[in-house]
């Protein structure tokens, strides 16, 4: 049985988007996909295409690219969440230069809220070269602040490397 919150992390390409869809996937409730990407690029739409193909039918799809906290709020607790990602959620936060402090309490309200269980994947981002341009070093510090807010609150948290997930808090179910 998956806890309340669980937070999937791993760098691009590793493999969390699948893990993480195979853990909402074997709760046996109803599965919904809360996406927070925007496809302003054919390589976006592709990218968004190809992640619906590989996880298949069975998927209701909530779109909250900016309001997490409200779509949260409108699922009931005999389903099952999956947030991919929180990285482009914070992403679309600094583009629309929202207040990042008003976002992650209102996020971490809904979550609170929300009686599902929630898998969120999100990318560390901290194992790489500091960035060169000051938007770039402050999304990095946001992304990393971030996700020690949402491992603090989770249940379960799992890093995921070329596709092996490494518990680093809690138990898989």
């Amino acid at each position: 049985m998956l806890p309340g919150l669980t937070l999937v992390l791993g760098g691009a390409a590793s493999g969390k988007s699948a893990f993480a869809e195979t853990l909402v996937t074997r709760t046996g409730r109803g599965r919904v996909y809360l996406a927070t990407a925007q496809a302003f690029d054919d390589e976006m739409r592709d990218k968004i295409d190809r992640h619906q193909r590989m996880r298949g039918d069975g998927w209701r799809t909530l779109e909250a690219p900016l309001d997490l906290g409200r779509a949260l709020a409108t699922i009931s607790g005999d389903q099952a969440v999956l947030l991919d990602c929180a990285t482009m959620w914070l992403s679309n936060q600094m583009l629309a230069e929202n207040d990042l402090s008003q976002a992650e309490a209102e996020l971490m309200a809904g979550l609170a809220l929300c009686s599902a269980p929630v898998v969120i994947v999100s990318n560390e981002v901290g194992l790489s070269v500091v960035p060169e341009n000051a938007l770039a070093r402050r999304f990095r510090q946001a992304q990393g602040e971030l996700n020690q807010k949402l491992a603090a609150k989770a249940g379960l948290v799992v890093n995921v490397i070329a596709g092996l997930p490494q518990v680093l808090k809690g138990d898989l179910p």
